[in-house]
């Protein structure tokens, strides 16, 4: 009995329309734009934090993704090295990962100066085009204002 109901039941979701996936909607740069807007004067609001922590999230999502790559891109070339050449290159992932991200926030910024000076980009540069995505100028803003150094060890 219990296997004919699971059969029926199986075959019932099968007859089921299918919907259709889709990725998740990209934010545009004038979204966002309408979220920052009032950056840093309504920071505790919630376009505010939705604005700081849109940044941060970007921030530290293409920090982690570079530094994973570039830790597997490592171990996959395989080569030998000394201990100490291995210390050198494992101590420090993440600074080592902040030149593929292309901008380097060096020393600890404090969150609220890095929003700011993305928003300002953000507001002083027209996005007219229709979808622009926010994760495009917000990347831009950071390459611009965080630029890695010639003399990092790390470019």
């Amino acid at each position: 009995m219990r296997n004919k109901a699971l059969l029926m039941l199986g075959a019932a979701l099968l007859v089921l329309p299918l919907q259709e996936t889709r990725a998740i909607e990209t934010l545009t740069a004038q979204e966002l734009i309408a979220h920052c807007v009032d950056f840093p004067d309504r920071s505790e609001s919630p376009d505010g934090q939705y604005c700081i922590r849109y940044i941060q999230g970007f921030i530290d999502g293409a920090i982690a993704t570079d530094e994973r790559v570039m830790v597997n891109v490592e171990a996959a070339l395989n080569k030998e090295e000394t201990y100490t050449e291995r210390a050198i290159r494992v101590r420090s992932p993440r600074d080592r990962a902040a030149r593929f991200a292309e901008f380097c926030l060096g020393d600890p910024v404090p969150l609220p100066e890095v929003v700011q000076k993305v928003v300002k980009d953000l507001t002083e540069r027209k996005y007219t085009e229709e979808g622009f995505p926010a994760r495009v100028a917000v990347y831009a803003s950071l390459r611009k204002r965080y630029p890695c150094k010639d003399d990092s060890p790390y470019k």
